[in-house]
């Protein structure tokens, strides 16, 4: 906070204010100076020194901001450790799949915005009155980029994970390549022309804290209220879904509470079709919920985090901005910095009306920051740990650890060496037979038996005499025995 007994920079000003004729015309945010006139000294215009978070909140605020840097910084460390895992592991240990990769990815861009501070420790500030802005400040821009585009793709990436679930359990569609592509398309180009257009036309700069945040002007036509529009909009294919579970929930309880009822009378066809038709609805929505109740409950819980965050930061946005309504409302508060002459203990009880509390401020960064704690809850599985412990027993294990089945203990008395076993002599490979796999085939011989076709009946009687009256060949030649004439 600059010093504001100054006097050179005071000039006609009453402390604590500094003059803004004394600063440069360029340089900073100039719109982000609290400045107003004071018709009692000729409409000379009166600043209050940078930051206004000084004035507006008690010792220390600054400081306490800090803690949603941290509170990144773990979540930043969780959500890496995520990531990691879904390109090492294996599926079977992790179940990855891209709306879940790319909506951690996009939390982790959100959390960079938070790091970033705390290695290269900003000014805030470009001259005693002016708040730096991403023009005069490269930490600033870096940090407002990352968490311009991180808010635009974590919303647009919730919103293309409540469209898949929404299609797979109300239209029974599940998605493949052509979503898999248009959601990359859709999930990374959106977001990268949000930034573009939401830098040209508004730019970032130092509001509260460390880091760099949308400015007012435009902001509610090209960050807020897209973001929120795409927010809502996967509000509500999300309730859309749950009240289709519910719904083939009741009419599975229904179809079977009137099959218990009717159970003495005979099934009609229509009756069991329907019946049979709730049930598999059911079972198949209840195994895709199975599936999928971490991607619908994160779905809720970023967009309640979306919507918290958008209605503070619009309130304080709308309420510091330097106007006659505000100047107005600020009067008892001016007045008191006057007469103390910057005795800002003393005048905070003013401050209540005019800005968010000190709370919300803290709770509403923080809770940005719980976003890499959900990713981890709700995309991660205990699974991953034996994972990783899978990984590193079979990459770090010696060579001779390995023991073939057939080996056996040398003996330990010397003398039995001489008659153990000689070794094995080294196997020699047969050659591969996988190229003629399919090639030369044997002739087959077909079994007399086979009856896979017809065949020609053989010459001759196709009949035995012996299991009718006739008279055989046999007995015909036992009859003309010479002695045949005497029986």
């Amino acid at each position: 906070m600059s010093s504001p007994t100054d006097t050179n920079l005071r000039g006609f000003c009453p402390a604590p204010f500094l003059q803004e004729a004394l600063f440069p015309e360029t340089g900073g945010f100039l719109s982000g100076r609290f400045c107003m006139p004071i018709a009692a000294l000729g409409n000379a215009t009166c600043c209050l020194p940078c930051p206004v978070t000084d004035w507006t909140y008690s010792q220390g605020f600054e400081q306490r901001t800090s803690i949603a840097n941290w509170v990144n910084l773990a979540a930043f460390i969780l959500s890496v450790y995520l990531v990691l895992s879904f390109i090492v592991l294996p599926v079977k240990y992790t179940h990855r799949h891209y709306l879940s990769v790319c909506a951690t990815l996009s939390v982790i861009s959100l959390e960079l915005a938070f790091i970033i501070p705390l290695g290269t420790k900003p000014e805030q500030c470009f001259n005693e009155i002016t708040p730096n802005d991403m023009r005069s400040n490269g930490s600033c821009a870096i940090s407002g980029a990352f968490l311009l585009f991180g808010g635009w793709a974590i919303v647009i990436w919730i919103f293309c994970r409540a469209l898949a679930l929404h299609l797979q359990i109300c239209w029974e569609v599940v998605p493949g390549d052509r979503f898999f592509y248009a959601a990359l398309a859709f999930g990374w180009l959106v977001p990268a022309a949000g930034l573009t257009v939401t830098l040209a036309l508004t730019g970032v700069s130092y509001r509260f804290g460390n880091v760099c945040h949308i400015n007012h002007k435009y902001a509610l036509q090209d960050f807020w209220g897209p973001l929120l529009a795409f927010a809502a909009l996967a509000l509500v294919l999300q309730f859309i879904t749950i009240g289709y579970c519910i719904q083939v929930y009741i009419r599975s309880l229904l179809d079977d509470k009137t099959t218990t009822n009717t159970s003495s009378q005979a099934p009609t066809y229509s009756g069991s079709v329907r019946t049979l038709s709730a049930r598999q609805a059911y079972r198949r929505v209840k195994r895709v919920v199975q599936l999928q109740w971490r991607g619908a409950t994160i779905v809720l819980v970023i967009i309640g985090e979306v919507v918290f965050f958008a209605v503070v930061f619009v309130s304080m946005d709308n309420s510091t901005q330097v106007n006659p309504d505000m100047l107005r409302r600020a009067e008892s508060w001016l007045q008191c910095l006057v007469a103390t002459q910057g005795g800002r203990d003393q005048c905070l009880q003013y401050t209540r009306d005019l800005v968010e509390s000190e709370a919300v401020v803290l709770a509403v960064l923080i809770v940005l920051g719980l976003s890499g704690f959900w990713c981890l809850v709700f995309f991660g599985r205990w699974s991953m740990v034996e994972g990783w412990k899978d990984f590193f027993r079979t990459r770090f294990r010696r060579k001779n650890e390995f023991v073939s089945a057939d080996a056996r203990p040398l003996p330990e008395d010397p003398h039995r060496a001489l008659t153990s076993p000689l070794a094995r002599s080294p196997y020699t490979p047969e050659p591969d037979m996988k190229g003629d796999y399919f090639g030369g085939a044997r002739t087959y011989v077909n079994p007399v038996s086979n009856f896979s076709y017809p065949q020609t009946s053989a010459p001759g009687r196709d009949w035995d005499p012996r299991s009718t009256h006739a008279a055989s060949s046999e007995f015909e030649s036992k009859s003309s025995h010479p002695m045949a004439k005497f029986s």
